[in-house]
């Protein structure tokens, strides 16, 4: 589009009309009444920060509230006493701005306000969906480079090539915050069922440690269900009428508007279709051990394609793919079996149906779910153990937290959705096994509903149910994130 005099008083209308608060000084009333998101709490202090010349880029997958958060952080500025005038919000996805250089924007923006070009009072500018301009992360650091008084914000939901960009061109110059799909932490606090939960702790490694326990547990499994289905997005959380048809909200928005358009035109992938069929096999059968050869066979898609298209899926953070040790703990030398998660379980709920607590699939669920809290912490180095016994069975192993110093196992945990190894633990024989050849003298074992320590001949076994501990790690989650940033 040809930049003209008219174009630029409609520009100049536009960003009047994204930015209610220069005359009302609130946010809309309809971002107003969302709860929200506890990550706001570390994204927040980032925004305030001035003491490191940096560029603040949210990013994360679509439909997890990054524009909500990003109307939230305004309503706090103002709150907090910023003028609110010089916090400037733009969508950059708009038509209008196609091709309109970003300093060009805030330019104008400021021209909109009345402000001079020689104003150095202090701005915060929010660019919204930043990947709809070519070359943004030029630009963006070029402003971070001129402008010593202005905090830069940009959010993004091609979270592949804003990662890629980001620490191919940024280096030094922004700071990057992963936004995940809701925890199960999250999840009951933005519905308000935080009472069913005790603060308490449990005996681990001689300590005692904080470990949720559910005032009424049968009631807190439903929710956890309910997260497992339609949990991961907080429009389906609050939505009745998005709840009836969660397939369409997250097919269309979420799945679809990544398989089909971000995917392939960042890494110019040529037959999308079978891109997708994979990613819905894959969603399937979440939680379940792969290799390369049998989904090569079972797709019908070339290895050599297959690791590509697992590599795109994991970079556009819809899965999650979980390396294989043996029953010591090391990696295999050539590894040709890994487990597939995806980020989100109820991006499963979307593609088939809602799942329930008889059904067949509900432990890969389950284990899935536990997965999706774990994910977004950085710096957990976790696994699963899998190996071949003297019997020529298969051993394994749910969870293993490996200390990436030692090289050796440091925990583990077996995930169940029963209470049938709580009343009959001997018969966890994968799990004496490895406890046995790593010197591991306490395990985790969850649950559906019973809560104790049984102390066996090869080692403690903590037990808890299932969506307890998926609440604690969501919740430890959270804080690993505010400790990463100095919080």
């Amino acid at each position: 589009m040809e930049y003209t005099e008219l174009l630029e008083k409609q520009i100049i209308g536009r960003l009047r009309i994204d930015n209610p608060w220069w005359v009302e000084n609130n946010i809309p009333q309809f971002y107003k009444d969302m709860t929200p998101r506890l990550y706001l709490d570390i994204f927040y202090p980032l925004v305030r920060d001035f003491s490191i010349r940096r560029a603040l880029i949210l990013m994360g997958p679509r439909r997890v509230g990054k524009t909500v958060m990003l109307f939230h952080t305004v309503q706090r500025l103002i709150e907090d006493g910023v003028p609110a005038q010089n916090i400037i919000y733009i969508s950059v996805e708009t038509p209008i701005y196609n091709k309109i250089y970003l300093e060009q924007l805030f330019n104008l923006a400021k021209q909109a306000l009345g402000k001079k070009d020689s104003d150095n009072s202090t701005y915060y500018v929010l660019f919204d969906e930043i990947q709809y301009l070519k070359d943004w992360e030029v630009n963006l650091k070029s402003l971070v480079d001129t402008y010593r008084n202005i905090k830069f914000i940009a959010s993004g939901s091609a979270a592949a090539e804003l990662k890629k960009k980001s620490n191919e061109s940024g280096a030094g110059r922004f700071t990057d915050f992963n936004l995940p799909p809701l925890t199960f932490y999250e999840y009951i606090h933005i519905r308000g069922f935080q009472y069913l939960i005790n603060d308490s702790t449990i005996i681990w490694h001689e300590k005692e440690i904080p470990c949720n326990s559910a005032i009424d547990i049968n009631k807190f499994n439903e929710l956890f269900i309910d997260y497992i289905n339609y949990g991961g997005y907080p429009e389906v959380v609050f939505s009745e009428t998005i709840r009836e048809d969660p397939g369409q909200f997250i097919r269309h928005d979420i799945i679809d508007k990544v398989l089909l358009r971000d995917l392939p035109s960042i890494y110019g992938i040529p037959d999308v279709q079978e891109l997708n069929s994979l990613f819905t096999m894959i969603a399937y059968h979440s939680g379940k051990q792969f290799s390369y050869e049998k989904l090569s066979q079972e797709s019908g898609v070339r290895k050599d394609l297959l690791r590509k298209y697992i590599d795109y899926l994991e970079a556009a953070f819809l899965i999650k793919v979980i390396h294989r040790t043996d029953d010591t703990a090391k990696n295999y030398q050539r590894e040709t079996s890994f487990k597939i998660y995806l980020t989100n379980p109820s991006l499963r709920c979307a593609l088939f149906q809602p799942i329930k607590e008889t059904d067949e699939e509900i432990g890969d669920m389950v284990e899935t779910a536990v997965f999706a809290q774990w994910i977004p912490r950085s710096g957990a180095n976790i696994s699963y153990a899998n190996w071949k016994n003297s019997r020529k069975d298969q051993g394994e192993v749910d969870i293993v937290g490996i200390n990436s110093a030692k090289l050796k196992p440091d925990w583990a945990v077996e995930v169940k959705w029963t209470d049938r190894f709580f009343h009959n633990p001997g018969e966890l024989d994968s799990l004496e096994s490895y406890m046995g050849k790593n010197a591991i003298d306490y395990a985790m074992v969850t649950t559906k509903t019973e809560t104790g320590m049984k102390e066996m001949p090869f080692g403690k076994l903590q037990f808890i149910p299932v969506a307890c501990y998926a609440y604690t790690v969501g919740q430890n989650t959270l804080e690993s994130l505010k400790d990463s940033f100095g919080l």
